[in-house]
């Protein structure tokens, strides 16, 4: 059997804990590798829940656990869409599912069951949106009293109010931002300088020369300005004395963290003339600066963007991303130059090259070609060898014949038959619908009709996949990978296309 938690108001462990002694008094056992808690996660993620992921996992082919125990319904979920499915999963894999506050078994024998089910999620999800309100009200206070409502800015100090509490004893009443005058001289040189004509690397370039202050690196990223970080500086409207606060939200409509902008109407704008570190002239000066960079660059490229793909789009290089360099952990970047009538591609530090040699002295530059090669060389050798790809194909095969070969007490001809009738249910609801009958209660129940039918339709695809994968031939295997590999590298090789271009076979 197994215990799962996620944290949300009440300690992790304080809940594992009662939910092993609820397990005691049962009489059951809890197996160590079968406690699932998600630690400071919402309710409503479910795709980013690791344990969470885990315990669904855990159910196929067969559950490792009998038993699931809870505190209570919302532990495993506040999206109701998404709980009841949890839950539907759980039941038909034949896992029992407890809450121990409740001392309540959870079952979906009955359409009193499942009805309890749909208000439970619903209520849990309601409480979910009431809690965001709450928080969205207190943060739209604090905004509209230009206190802080997130963390440190650069060019700002968070400074604690304090205010006498109940016993007499100072309490953190809100926090307030002052000026930091050693930041705020560097962000007023920024300015300065995008005013005089510098580009965004040579500003950080001349920065990073000069030892100047700068805003906490991201994790495993070194210190010192990038071209990026510059460019926030310059974009932030606090700087000239105006806080704009919802711009942007967290998470989207089910609750899944996804960052996004709101429309401007919905956004706060306050003036905070004590918060300015630039003046007027010197915003207007860098603006319009940047605004005839963008005017230019456009005309140039033909309307066109070129650089690196953003964040979630593979690149061309085999090694670019992924490749650190070995003196300040800084990424790998290429960089071209002619040779000849051609241009050759280089590996080299991003540090050094747009950062400016302060952060980085690695000035090294060694030809992707070569990198590449000598990195397939050695994949073919060490890890793609004759006697390594027929051992693990061996064990693979190995594996999914000894799969095939386990007995199952699921009975397929059930299944199929249950499946057959569900599938005529389904069609017969939906003509009803057609027809203008009781719309509202056909609808719900053509949705457990396919929420059914999802259900038997994936436990009989565990059953079919053993027995086909089990047909599996070895040196067949072996040949359609070595094809892929072959394929695999073919397409990792960078060809210049002319014109300062590459592309990718």
């Amino acid at each position: 059997m197994s215990a799962a938690v996620s944290e949300e108001a009440k300690s992790v462990t304080w809940q594992i804990e009662h939910a092993k002694a609820y397990a005691t008094r049962k009489g059951w056992t809890v197996a160590d590798d079968c406690l699932f808690s998600d630690d400071n996660i919402s309710g409503a993620e479910f795709a980013t829940r690791p344990d969470f992921l885990r315990l669904m996992n855990a159910l196929k082919p067969h559950p490792k656990f009998q038993v699931l125990i809870m505190s209570e319904e919302s532990r495993l979920g506040r999206e109701s869409i998404e709980t009841a499915y949890a839950l539907m999963q759980l039941v038909t894999a034949g896992v029992r599912v407890f809450f121990y506050l409740e001392d309540r078994e959870r079952t979906l024998d009955s359409r009193t069951d499942k009805l309890m089910l749909s208000v439970t999620a619903f209520a849990d999800e309601l409480e979910r949106e009431k809690a965001r309100q709450r928080t969205y009200d207190a943060m739209l206070r604090k905004a509209r009293a230009g206190q802080v409502t997130g963390g440190r800015v650069f060019g700002y100090d968070n400074i604690d109010i304090m205010t006498p509490g109940p016993d007499g004893q100072p309490c953190r009443s809100h926090v307030e931002r002052r000026i930091n005058e050693s930041e705020a001289a560097v962000i007023r040189r920024i300015f300065e300088l995008c005013g005089q004509g510098h580009g965004l690397r040579a500003i950080a370039v001349a920065l990073n020369a000069d030892g100047a202050v700068c805003p906490r690196p991201q994790q495993q990223r070194p210190k010192g300005w990038a071209p990026s970080s510059v460019r926030a500086i310059l974009y932030r409207p606090l700087y000239r004395g105006e806080i704009v606060w919802n711009r942007t939200k967290k998470r989207n409509q089910w609750g899944i963290k996804e960052q996004r902008s709101t429309p401007e109407a919905e956004w706060l704008r306050l003036s905070a003339p004590e918060l300015r570190i630039v003046s007027d002239d010197l915003w207007n000066a860098a603006h319009a600066r940047l605004a005839g960079s963008r005017e230019t660059y456009v005309r140039g490229t033909g309307g066109r963007l070129w650089g690196r793909p953003p964040n979630g789009v593979a690149s061309k290089y085999l090694l670019s991303g992924l490749a650190r360099c070995g003196q300040c952990g800084g990424s790998i970047i290429v960089r071209t130059r002619a040779s000849g009538r051609k241009r050759t591609a280089w590996y080299a530090c991003s540090s050094y090259h747009v950062r400016g040699r302060t952060v980085c002295t690695n000035h090294l530059e060694v030809p992707l070609e070569a990198v590449d090669a000598a990195l397939f060389d050695m994949l073919e050798a060490d890890v793609l060898s004759t006697d390594v790809l027929e051992d693990v194909t061996r064990r693979v095969v190995d594996q999914l014949k000894a799969l095939a070969a386990q007995p199952t007490d699921i009975p397929r001809d059930e299944l199929e038959r249950e499946r057959s009738l569900f599938q005529l249910e389904v069609a017969r609801l939906t003509s009803a619908i057609v027809g203008g009958g009781d719309v509202p209660s056909l609808v719900a129940a053509l949705r457990e009709r396919e929420a059914r039918l999802a259900g038997l339709t994936r436990e009989l695809e565990v059953l079919t996949a053993p027995a086909h994968l089990a047909k599996t031939d070895r040196r067949m295997l072996e040949r359609q990978v070595r094809a892929r590999l072959t394929e695999w590298r073919s397409s990792c090789v960078v060809k210049s296309a002319g014109a300062g271009k590459w592309s990718r076979n």
